[in-house]
């Protein structure tokens, strides 16, 4: 949790620099990436976490993969914090700052796991649904499919769930069948 507060303060430091110098895009960019490598390479993860590594070691590390492929300030925030002994930080500021970009650009964010993958029509009319709910003008649609729900879908936006799915449907029903007295168990 502290981490957390902690990342969210570079975060914001990182995010109004990059607003400032008129490069919050390639940033933003930039931070998709690290977060990616992130969440496709444990060992990555482990090596910035582990106290036997030496910081000027992972301050190497970290410059031959990233400093020819982001932009300097992305690069210059990586460097502070490994010059800080703070790399353990990184992959919760890169997760962080996606987050603290659409909040800045005002996009909102769901998600939809449903039975089948979505066509466009469809998919139109879930952003659409979702930009009501959240009073946004943009959405990002995270989209996931689960055979298992049998048809409809459940969404989620923000603190709200959607549960409209034949699997939920026939969960409540089999419920309401087992608290009745003269039905038996199926």
């Amino acid at each position: 949790m502290a981490d957390i507060r902690v990342a969210s303060r570079y975060v914001k430091s990182l995010l109004g620099l990059a607003v400032d110098k008129g490069v919050l895009d390639q940033v933003h960019g930039d931070m998709k990436l690290f977060d990616q490598t992130c969440r496709t390479s444990k060992d990555f993860v482990s090596m910035l976490r582990s106290p036997i590594i030496k910081h000027d070691k992972k301050r190497a590390i970290l410059e031959r993969l990233f400093k020819a492929k982001v932009h300097p300030i992305t690069f210059a925030i990586i460097d502070i914090l490994t010059r800080k002994n703070r790399e353990p930080l990184l992959p919760a500021i890169a997760a962080e700052f996606h987050n603290a970009y659409n909040d800045y650009k005002g996009i909102g964010r769901a998600s939809i796991i449903t039975s089948t993958a979505l066509d466009a029509s469809l998919r139109s009319e879930i952003e659409t649904i979702v930009k009501k709910l959240s009073d946004k003008k943009q959405v990002e649609l995270d989209e996931k499919v689960d055979s298992s729900l049998i048809g409809g879908f459940v969404l989620n936006v923000g603190d709200r769930q959607i549960d409209a799915s034949v699997k939920s449907r026939l969960k409540a029903l089999k419920l309401k069948f087992s608290e009745n007295p003269y039905v038996k168990e199926f």
